[in-house]
């Protein structure tokens, strides 16, 4: 985690963590118990989130597991109550639990979909529901919504799961905008890319699909540190790196090419590998590993390798959108 002159000024603050047990979940729970916060977790697993609590507890920090299902108000509205039984206040709510199921959409269980909409899109609204009234209560507060690039460009053959990701942004935005005139309390959305995180081992694949996390992938603890950040320093919107920000720029400038170059990648995905089909970690809580990286597809390259990759795929991808509005 990068230094900061500010970092104080989280010393003894609350932040709540959904989605807590394994990838950025737990990277942004090692990040904020570093940082000197009290630490609630938040997750379906017992076992491992009592691991998160474990390894929260090595480095100094007072912190507490909830067990909990982000898509029961009842679970989220019992996990603010403990979090208030620690200190009295909570000063950051970090939306980070979600679930995604890739495949042909016909060919997803419904109620595998259900499930995604569920633990997504209302596992957010149950914990703004929350909440923003207890900010309002102590008249300040941080909502931190890990998002995804997925909020701006859909996610190929995870129809859904993009449903859910577009839903937060334009709930979040709105919020933004109801909450204007609250100068102390703030909604802050972060849209990451895809991560190197064990996000991938853990979700639901049909229709074949069995891949590995591409080697341009974001370290989860960099994207745990712009989490951070945003509890020091409050803004609307924010894109962790040059590849987020690149991807969602290039959407913007032919989408109709991208999701159709992304879609016609998964389907010779599809029909290469030919994987078991799985729900994941959608419908029970997720299983080993309890990490924070995941499987990747090739060793991963060192950060002045990825940079350069990010500006090569950055630039054939331009001129590849380029040459199609040409033609």
């Amino acid at each position: 985690m990068q230094k900061d002159t500010s970092i104080a000024s989280l010393i003894n603050k609350t932040v709540v963590i959904t989605g807590a047990s394994s990838g950025v979940g737990l990277a942004t729970a090692e990040a904020f118990a570093r940082a000197g916060c009290n630490v609630v977790l938040a997750s379906r697993g017992v076992d491992a989130l009592n691991h998160a609590v474990d390894l929260c507890q090595s480095l100094g920090a007072n912190v507490i597991g909830v067990p909990t299902d982000v898509s029961d108000e009842s679970q989220v509205s019992a996990l603010a109550d403990r979090a208030l039984s620690l200190t009295g206040h909570i000063d950051f709510w970090v939306n980070n639990a979600g679930v995604m199921a890739s495949g042909k959409f016909e060919e997803i269980p419904i109620e595998v979909s259900h499930q995604v909409v569920k633990t997504n899109l209302l596992g957010y609204l149950n914990s703004a529901h929350t909440i923003i009234k207890i900010f309002k209560q102590q008249g300040h507060g941080v909502l931190i919504n890990n998002v995804s690039i997925g909020g701006f460009m859909p996610a190929p053959y995870s129809a859904v799961y993009s449903a859910t990701k577009f839903g937060i942004k334009g709930m979040m935005e709105c919020l933004q905008g109801e909450l204007s005139g609250e100068a102390k309390i703030h909604i802050c959305n972060l849209y990451p890319q895809i991560q190197r995180s064990t996000g991938n081992m853990h979700s639901a694949k049909y229709s074949g699909l069995d891949f590995k996390i591409p080697p341009f992938a974001a370290d989860p603890r960099d994207t745990a540190d712009q989490l951070l950040k945003l509890a020091i320093h409050p803004r609307k919107d924010k894109f962790p790196d040059f590849t987020s920000w690149a991807l969602k720029a290039m959407h913007g400038i032919l989408p109709r090419a991208m999701v159709n170059t992304a879609s016609s990648g998964m389907r010779l995905l599809m029909e290469i590998k030919q994987g078991e089909s799985t729900s994941g970690n959608v419908l029970v809580p997720s299983g080993p590993p309890h990490q924070i990286y995941g499987e990747t597809l090739i060793p991963m390259p060192s950060k002045k390798t990825k940079l350069v990759l990010g500006l090569g795929i950055a630039l054939g991808l331009g001129l590849l959108l380029i040459s199609g509005r040409k033609s």
